[in-house]
């Protein structure tokens, strides 16, 4: 049996009628109605539409004020969570409490800027902090839209960055446990990283902690 055209790392059991190849069950799973724009005749599609449903409404009773879970949001966060996870790997000393700093401090530079208006650091801070680099990234960074058929790049709103960050402190916090000394949530990271489940320069996703 061939292997899945997407992952090439499990057997492809499933035809994808919007590749025209073959897919694994799991990527099937994971790029049917995101990355892919999948046909309403796709047999998978018509099977597993209502279990997708189901999860949308479960996430939009989750999130704080009923606020749907959305892919630009996901788009964003996956793009702060890589650059934490990069942090983690060159700073070995790097725990969950300097992920909740940089985080906090990417955040307070957020709600000082302004158009046209040149933001100054204090004295002695230097431009490669953590809080810096994030910062930077979340400037920087366009929601991609679908990854298999491109939509234009969108540039982020004030009030979604802001929402991003927010939202991952409290991941963080409550997947840390009360112990930011360690590295749980970034040892978790790692992992989901590591798995092969792809990081936004390679075009590919994984699940952001929510």
């Amino acid at each position: 049996m061939a292997l899945c055209v997407h992952c090439q790392k499990r057997k492809a059991k499933r035809r994808c009628p919007a590749l025209g190849s073959e897919l694994c069950p799991l990527c099937c799973g994971l790029m049917r109605d995101r990355e892919l724009r999948c046909p309403p005749s796709c047999p998978h599609l018509a099977r597993h539409r209502p279990y997708q449903e189901r999860k949308i409404i479960d996430r939009k009773a989750s999130r704080p004020g009923g606020a749907p879970r959305d892919e630009r949001l996901d788009w964003l966060l996956l793009n702060i969570e890589a650059l934490l996870d990069r942090l983690a790997a060159v700073r070995p000393g790097f725990t969950d409490r300097d992920a909740v700093l940089a985080l906090e401090a990417a955040r307070d530079k957020l709600g000082r800027a302004r158009p046209l208006l040149l933001v100054t650091e204090p004295p002695g801070r230097l431009a490669d902090e953590p809080g810096e680099i994030v910062f930077k990234g979340i400037e920087s960074c366009r929601y991609e839209g679908k990854i298999v058929l491109p939509q234009p790049l969108q540039a982020y709103k004030l009030e979604e960055k802001q929402a991003a960050l927010e939202d991952l402190l409290g991941a963080i916090r409550a997947f840390a446990g009360g112990d930011l000394g360690g590295r749980r949530y970034l040892d978790d990271l790692a992992r989901r990283f590591a798995a092969g489940r792809g990081a936004p320069p390679q075009g590919q996703r994984i699940i952001p902690v929510r």
